[in-house]
């Protein structure tokens, strides 16, 4: 049977990385934790589990979990969030492609946990994330904070069954703050890769993610939490444009008065 590390960073994950290494344990031939100096239990925890710990300045999501993938003594890594967990269908479908990976790359189903719901229709499912593949031929890329794993040569990737869970927000509150730090950090992502957007798509571009979401893809299916999903992505995309000319206006102010 071939072998596969978890990888995971954390930062103050007391309250998830337990749930998030026991999931693993069935699949897993190592735990590697990158961890950014948390203050809490997080490291101890992790510890107590059998996981082998590092310490390291986190420098983007990008940076710190190709840190990770670049501890692992397996040549398959599986890349965790620490506020991810695997369901039991998809720790047997990860067992069943180890005694024989024929693959590359493997893709899986997240589903997002919202106010304690599970939310199974809109942009939020099935949310398929490229996470168990061959470190030898895949890398951490993208923009901040939305990182996803890019491999070096074109690769068929294989749908794992059964879903990998994801805890969101506990409320809305949370979620509105988390909007704001996300679109801050991908404004300036795409402002450091020379990325524009017109004045027609910061406005069209949060239009189209409602309608999209909510009634395209059955987002009002889940009831008052589909609306408040619908309602906040389309909000996060015209803040991130927003931001993104803010940054650009700023520049070209800065060019004029040297």
């Amino acid at each position: 049977m071939n072998t596969v590390s978890v990888v995971i960073i954390t930062f103050n994950e007391e309250q998830n990385i337990r749930r998030c290494i026991e999931s693993v344990k069935p699949v897993a031939d190592e735990v590697i934790v990158i961890d950014s100096f948390s203050d809490d239990g997080t490291v101890e925890i992790a510890l107590s589990l059998g996981a082998k710990v590092k310490q390291s300045t986190f420098n983007g999501y990008i940076n710190q979990k190709n840190k990770a993938i670049n501890e692992a003594s397996c040549n398959y890594v599986l890349l965790l969030d620490a506020d991810e967990f695997l369901s039991d269908e998809l720790a047997a479908s990860i067992l069943k492609e180890k005694k024989h990976f024929k693959y590359k790359a493997y893709a899986m189903k997240r589903c997002n946990i919202f106010r304690g719901s599970y939310i199974r229709h809109g942009l939020w499912y099935p949310d398929r994330k490229l996470r168990l593949f061959d470190k030898r031929y895949g890398y951490c890329g993208g923009l901040n904070p939305h990182d996803r794993i890019l491999m070096k040569e074109p690769a068929k990737v294989k749908l794992l069954e059964g879903d990998m869970f994801h805890h969101t927000f506990k409320n809305i509150e949370e979620y509105r703050r988390r909007n704001n730090e996300v679109s801050t950090i991908m404004a300036q992502s795409l402002f450091d890769a020379g990325i524009k957007r017109s004045r027609v798509k910061i406005m069209v571009s949060p239009l189209w993610s409602f309608i999209n979401g909510y009634f395209l893809r059955l987002g009002f299916l889940e009831g008052y939490n589909g609306l408040i999903i619908a309602m906040l992505t389309a909000q996060q995309s015209f803040s991130k444009y927003q931001k993104l000319r803010q940054l650009q206006r700023q520049q070209i102010s800065e060019v004029a008065w040297e």
